[in-house]
């Protein structure tokens, strides 16, 4: 592979080529993503198998088979059996500040591994399960295992990644959260057909898989350049490792400006002290903003509730997974498009046509879930069709913005002396909103009825107009170097820079 990234004064690119070695480094990091799109995509999927509800929670599967008196939207609402797919985002906010204090000290990979070995003894225990209690403890170590995986791997690809390239290299983090959401979505199709309705078994302990090749292939990466040079284990070892991974000996000046952001970094004691300060203004508010409006897109009622959310409509057990597959599979092939296109069009604009995909389908599945979908019997099969369609379209423009964006941008723009605790900070926020959504949808959706696809859409607006305001295009810039878009740019410069600073420019300006 011989993709040169020559250096040039304008977009401040360094030397080296993407190399085989990166992109295989690359690709068993993203493999935590893998490991969290299984888990999104599994538990919606056996959460809608009847042998599952009987087994674990026998009040929802009496509701759903027996009670034809409730309404169509609260068949489903047990705090119970949100509880089975929160409990595993609670789990990961706590410890992805555990997993902050590993990354910093210890470096990246050593939380890849922890991040791997938990995931795979909770896909063990969840598979094993014979009770409530035992499936839900599983949940929780599913938990600890993507909370590591998802603070160190965006920042490992981020840090690995060649700068023209990071937006590419840090989405196929998200790309693999959509490869995860589309197997477990078409091995449930498959196993809720095995005779006997245990096929739920295999679909839980199937996580160990991707959990077993993030956790075996962390012990053959390097750690990162930038995590060698801060941690004090030698400049040479790093200049080493950085020449390996961009295909080149001409790396003094990316080495250079490594060394000077750890100098930096090294005078910050207290990272979570000090990304309250005035200069970091815009990346605290981005690393709670941009997790918090991820989820408030309404995604994983999609991603969690798919199956769930088409039996609402009427459809039976076997369509709604098959439903579900459908979603999977355009989720990951726009995701993979938006790949292609991050680091040619840059991040803004697939923010803005994401945006406008996501709002006309969630318009259009509110009004026609509140015009033909009452509280008993279902939508005719031709309505069916058009909302898988329209929902087809709404995760086309998640994946082609704000799902894997949400994790590329944040995986960028942290200084190195607050990257860390910053990345920890928009790990937590999206385990605690994405808790928040799983363990009260149901019940919005009971109460709400088709209304709750307004809320989401309201959202979509919002978030628009944020990224409008707020967010300066970080395309082709080195991420030792992100610091000045915040300096350029018309409000957030009003912020980070001091008086002093402005009294400079004003003199240079002269």
């Amino acid at each position: 592979m011989a993709v040169m990234v020559v250096a040039t004064s304008e977009g401040g690119q360094y030397n080296g080529k993407i190399t085989w070695f990166v992109l295989l480094s690359s690709l068993v990091a993203a493999t935590g993503g893998i490991i969290f799109g299984y888990d999104i995509g599994i538990s919606g999927g056996v959460t809608s198998m009847e042998p599952f509800l009987k087994k674990f929670f026998p009040e929802v599967y009496h509701k759903m088979k027996e009670d034809s008196n409730i309404s169509n939207y609260c068949k489903f609402d047990s705090q119970l059996l949100t509880s089975f797919t929160s409990s595993l985002y609670v789990a990961g906010l706590v410890a992805c500040f555990f997993a902050s204090t590993v990354t910093k000290v210890f470096g990246r990979k050593p939380s890849i591994l922890i991040g791997g070995a938990a995931f795979l003894t909770g896909a063990a225990l969840g598979g094993a399960a014979n009770n409530v209690y035992m499936l839900i403890f599983g949940r929780v170590l599913l938990g600890i295992g993507v909370g590591f995986a998802n603070q160190s791997v965006p920042l490992y690809l981020s840090e690995i990644a060649p700068a023209r390239y990071r937006g590419a290299f840090n989405m196929s983090f998200q790309l693999c959260v959509g490869i995860g959401v589309f197997s477990a979505n078409l091995l449930n199709y498959g196993t809720a057909k095995i005779k006997g309705g245990w096929g739920w078994r295999i679909s839980l302990a199937m996580a160990g898989v991707p959990a077993l090749v993030l956790t075996v292939g962390s012990l053959f990466l390097p750690e990162t350049p930038n995590s060698l040079i801060h941690r004090g284990n030698g400049h040479e070892k790093a200049k080493r490792i950085l020449q390996r991974v961009r295909g080149t000996d001409d790396v003094q000046e990316e080495l250079d400006d490594m060394i000077e952001a750890s100098n930096k970094a090294k005078a910050i004691k207290h990272p979570f002290k000090n990304i309250i300060q005035r200069k970091y203004r815009p990346q605290l508010i981005m690393s709670i903003a941009i997790p918090f409006f991820v989820q408030v897109t309404g995604i994983n009622v999609i991603s969690f509730y798919a199956p769930v959310l088409f039996r609402t409509i009427g459809l039976g057990e076997s369509a709604s997974l098959m439903s579900a597959v459908v979603t999977g599979l355009v989720g990951t092939s726009t995701t993979f498009l938006s790949l292609l296109l991050v680091d040619k069009f840059g991040r803004r604009l697939l923010f803005f046509i994401g945006g406008i995909l996501m709002f006309i389908p969630q318009m259009v599945i509110g009004g026609i879930m509140g015009a033909k979908l009452g509280d008993e019997g279902g939508l005719s099969k031709g309505y069916g069709i058009l909302i898988l369609i329209l929902i087809c379209i709404y995760v086309a423009g998640f994946s082609l913005s704000w799902g894997p964006l949400g994790w590329v941008v944040t995986g960028e723009i942290f200084p190195l002396e607050i990257r860390s605790a910053a990345q920890s900070i928009n790990v937590a926020i999206n385990f605690l909103f994405t808790f928040l959504v799983a363990q009260v949808f149901l019940t919005m959706l009971c109460h709400l009825k088709s209304g709750i696809f307004f809320f989401w859409g309201g959202w979509v607006i919002i978030m628009t107009g944020f990224v409008y305001l707020f967010l300066p295009e970080t395309k082709n810039i080195p991420i030792e170097k992100m610091d000045k878009i915040w300096r350029e740019h018309y409000f957030w410069k009003r912020i980070v820079l001091s008086n002093q600073d402005h009294e400079e420019i004003k003199i240079e300006g002269a």
